[in-house]
């Protein structure tokens, strides 16, 4: 499956007429009236689990930008003062309680709540750049299902990445490209976005981080039109990370082996997996 990696080209200026002094261009795809309204902005809504991150809630939202129009926060049973500082930065934000342990719960809790047309999903911990989300939005609106950040092309980077983490990005995305004879640049990193219609393709049910493998091999098997965008990765603002290497290493190779092509069984009727 071929990922498109870079932003649609810009159609060029029309440069002939025709007969009557139009060009091609507004001979398929005539001018608009005055009175004619322009088609409605999809609406986006941003998905932002947090686990104990008080001191990292302030400088995300701030930078959050104006084309999101809902912000969920995504409540892992904090000790800290996470959802007061959320409401306390951003009034209008929508505070919910995920239903389970685990950041693929967390999220799950959150798709659901979201009531945008589009839906970004970023972590609460500042390694993700806000201002980034147009770029995603961009290929929303340009045609594409499905688009995921990659610190591993032209514009992108880590500079947090450790060796270990780089290695088994590394081999896991062979893996994922090798099942499903896609062409991705980058596999672990949480920062996507999707058309929330096709929420029920995607058929999430992972409750840890493998959740973000396991969102990319379903819209691989969906046949969602995938996009990548560049994304800088920073590190983390404060506190320590919840993610660990080997453990979750192991989760999300078993998540892809589980469901790769012909992997999966049907469920029985009227049961979904858990």
């Amino acid at each position: 499956m071929k990922i498109k990696h870079y932003p649609p080209e810009r159609p060029s200026p029309a440069t002939q007429s025709d007969d009557h002094g139009a060009s091609p261009d507004r001979a398929t795809h005539p001018l608009r009236r005055a009175g004619d309204r322009p088609p409605p902005r999809a609406t986006v809504s941003l998905v932002v689990p947090a686990r104990n991150e008080a001191r990292n809630i302030p400088w995300v939202f701030e930078q959050i930008p104006d084309c999101v129009d809902e912000v969920i926060l995504v409540d892992g049973d904090s000790v800290d003062c996470t959802v007061h500082m959320a409401i306390r930065c951003l009034p209008t934000v929508r505070h919910v309680e995920q239903s389970g342990p685990g950041k693929g719960n967390a999220l799950r809790t959150g798709f659901l709540s979201a009531t945008g047309d589009h839906i970004v999903m970023m972590d609460a911990d500042g390694s993700m750049l806000p201002g980034e989300i147009p770029h995603y939005l961009h290929f929303l609106d340009n045609g594409f299902d499905f688009v995921k950040g990659s610190r591993f092309i032209a514009g992108g980077g880590s500079l947090d990445i450790t060796p270990v983490r780089r290695l088994g990005n590394l081999v896991l995305l062979a893996a994922v490209n090798h099942l499903y004879d896609a062409t991705l640049t980058d596999l672990c990193y949480g920062f996507c976005a999707f058309r929330r219609d096709f929420l029920d393709d995607l058929d999430l049910h992972s409750s840890g981080f493998e959740i973000e493998t396991e969102m990319i091999a379903h819209a691989l098997r969906s046949g969602l039109r995938i996009a990548e965008v560049p994304s800088l990765e920073l590190p983390r603002r404060s506190g320590h990370s919840h993610l660990h290497a080997i453990s979750d290493g192991r989760r999300v190779l078993r998540t892809l082996l589980s469901e790769r092509p012909g992997a999966r069984t049907a469920a029985p009727a009227g049961r979904r997996p858990a």
